[in-house]
């Protein structure tokens, strides 16, 4: 059976209000939101002075978005979200701050292309390694 909606009550309201307004006080927010054509780059600004700056290439959706989309990107819920309304994308401040740009499938690939990357220094020590006996055998339980 349903449960019946309750309203809450004044004390209730006034100390989620309360709630709200400390995380406002102490949580990092967006104060303004760009798009640096010249290095491909959103460039986020937070209420404490830094300033976030992600590739959008790895930011879920920004990747087919033109310049003009990625210019019309808008802060709202306060500084908590981000958000390019005519491509559908959203994210949450906090998110970027801790390096989610995207949701699990995107993180997922961007992290699978990020290991198959080889440069000259992934090969040398593959082959220190593989002169040692290679990967160590995991040891049985």
């Amino acid at each position: 059976m349903p449960t019946k909606y309750r309203e809450p009550t004044d004390a209730e309201l006034e100390a989620e209000h309360r709630r709200y307004e400390e995380l406002l006080r102490t949580q990092p927010l967006a104060i303004d939101v760009r798009y640096d054509g010249v290095g491909d780059t959103i460039i986020i600004e937070m209420n404490n002075g830094a300033a976030l700056v992600i590739p959008r290439r790895l930011m879920q959706g920004l990747s087919d978005a033109t310049p003009e989309q990625l210019r019309r990107g808008a802060i709202w819920g306060s500084g908590m979200y981000l958000e390019w309304e005519d491509i559908d994308a959203q994210f949450e401040v906090v998110e970027l701050l801790a390096g989610v740009y995207g949701g699990r499938r995107w993180m997922s690939e961007l992290a699978r292309r990020a290991g198959s990357k080889t440069s000259p220094a992934k090969t040398a020590a593959a082959r220190r390694n593989g002169a040692k006996g290679g990967r160590p055998r995991k040891a049985s339980a």
